[in-house]
């Protein structure tokens, strides 16, 4: 899952960034509201985390011309301000969920996985259920009648969108715009690598392979 961090303290933001990637998210960074506001419209992501003191345009008013231009990515705010008008002000511009510094980073995690969940009307599960598995995200495993089977971290990120996306044809290109940061290098191959690993350990009928359009999870299971 790719997300935008919108965040001008570069300490609080080097230390969310290394543990959103520890979780298996693919975080761009920026701490600019102007900046903020023509990427968050432009960029495919999951999800934003937005500051609201920012430099060059507020965050409030960067969260409200997303919504303007019908943007309908989950956004969460975080912030210094925390008093219960700033907090519906906030929300009544467009938020999805608000979280007041300071805060534990492990409540930040739960609020995102939280917020994905519901994104794609999975809100009231427990663990995330497709395609006959369970994915536990803290431990970056998925079981099937009980059993564990293991994922390297890049096979981890790919199911994980799939589970989201059941029975959804998905491209490579759609893929690696989810799976990765705007720093990384992108190559399709890699899908193809992870696919076919997560096949060997899953079954070869669980990832449907339409050619020349990508990807379907969970169509047979």
């Amino acid at each position: 899952m790719r997300l935008l961090l919108v965040e001008d303290n570069v300490a609080l933001a080097d230390e969310l960034i290394a543990s959103l990637g520890r979780q298996g998210y693919a975080t761009d960074w920026l701490a600019d509201g102007r900046d903020a506001d023509y990427q968050g419209s432009s960029e495919p992501y999951d999800l934003i985390v937005l500051d609201l003191g920012l430099p060059g345009k507020p965050g409030l008013e960067v969260l409200r011309a997303w919504r303007a231009r019908g943007l309908a990515t989950p956004v969460l705010i975080l912030t210094a301000r925390g008093s219960w008008a700033e907090r519906i002000e906030g929300l009544k511009a467009g938020a999805d969920d608000y979280l007041t510094k300071p805060f534990h980073p492990d409540e930040l995690l739960l609020r995102i996985q939280a917020l994905l969940r519901r994104a794609h009307g999975l809100a009231n599960q427990p663990l995330l259920q497709a395609g006959g598995l369970e994915l536990d995200e803290a431990r970056q495993c998925c079981r099937r009648n009980g059993e564990d089977i293991q994922l390297t971290a890049g096979e981890f990120r790919l199911l994980r969108y799939f589970m989201l996306h059941p029975g959804q044809l998905l491209s490579k290109t759609q893929l690696t715009e989810h799976l990765y940061d705007g720093e990384s290098e992108r190559d399709s191959n890699v899908i193809e690598v992870h696919v076919n690993r997560l096949r060997g350990k899953l079954g070869r009928e669980l990832i449907e392979t339409r050619r020349g359009q990508g990807y379907r999870f969970g169509a047979s299971a």
